[in-house]
């Protein structure tokens, strides 16, 4: 299935310009669109629900039509679930790396 590149997810402590904040994973986060290099900073809050590899390693985020198909026979690490609306996204693991699958919907084309 075809996959475009979107961005890299970095892990930090630090507050970052411009954050965005997900209630549903307590996490505070860039968007990768407004980032140079395409880096988004995830800066998690104590009592996220977010646990494991999610949490604990970079990952790398790609664009798909067809999230379910993508994921297939995928190790689902967290998701899939919405985190805006128009954007359903869903970490998996690949050869030992996080990668996150990102399909858009309803006109949305961008994170920001």
């Amino acid at each position: 299935m075809p996959r475009t590149f979107h961005h890299t997810g970095v892990i930090t402590d630090e507050p970052q310009p411009d954050e965005i904040y997900v209630a549903a994973s307590r996490v505070w986060v860039t968007s990768p669109e407004n980032h140079r290099y395409r880096v988004e900073f995830l800066r998690f809050e104590p009592d996220s629900p977010v646990q494991g590899p999610v949490r604990e390693r970079c990952h790398t985020a790609y664009v798909v039509e067809d999230l379910d198909r993508a994921i297939l026979e995928a190790k689902i690490l967290l998701g899939p679930f919405d985190p805006l609306e128009g954007l359903r996204v869903v970490f998996v693991e690949e050869e030992g790396a996080v990668i996150e699958y990102m399909q858009f919907s309803g006109g949305r084309s961008t994170i920001s």
